[in-house]
């Protein structure tokens, strides 16, 4: 058990949500890997004069998703990308194989990740933590149009 001592909080704040800014976001991939749509996003709720709210970033994909995660150590995105092929790996005799190999394994792997995220916006910045970044994760081997769907609903800066 965590004790109250250890757990702070701070004063709720309020806001009224008054606008909803919404906009298509289009990524060409190089292929398998993680793209960086952090400073995309950042521009997107900057452009949009966020104040407080949420946005939804939601990839209409199903071989490709969204994650959030560590922007310091390049080693830990090798890692990541490891552990997915080894949880769908390519050399399985997969049923659904039209596509090509990698195909069924790239949708697993969005099924194991995510195709929408949620971040909360407060004072017009992303609310993301210092090591934190926002990534399309292209589970495919070839390059991809990809498009992302980001949507404010909040108030005004």
């Amino acid at each position: 058990m965590t004790s109250t001592k250890s757990v702070t909080r701070s004063a709720p704040s309020s806001a009224q949500a008054t606008k909803i800014v919404s906009s298509l976001l289009t990524v060409q991939t190089p292929g398998r890997g993680f793209t960086d749509l952090t400073g995309e996003v950042a521009k997107f709720i900057n452009e949009a004069r966020a104040g407080e709210g949420a946005l939804t970033l939601f990839v209409r994909h199903t071989s490709a998703s969204l994650t959030i995660q560590e922007n310091a150590d390049p080693s830990v995105l090798v890692d990541l990308a490891t552990a997915l092929s080894r949880l769908a790996p390519e050399n399985v005799p997969w049923t659904h194989d039209t596509e090509g190999p990698d195909d069924m394994p790239a949708h697993i792997k969005t099924m194991l990740t995510q195709t929408s995220l949620h971040v909360p916006v407060l004072g017009g910045r992303l609310a993301l933590g210092t090591w934190q970044a926002v990534y399309l994760v292209e589970h495919r081997a070839r390059p991809h149009r990809r498009e992302v769907v980001l949507q404010f609903i909040g108030s005004n800066q």
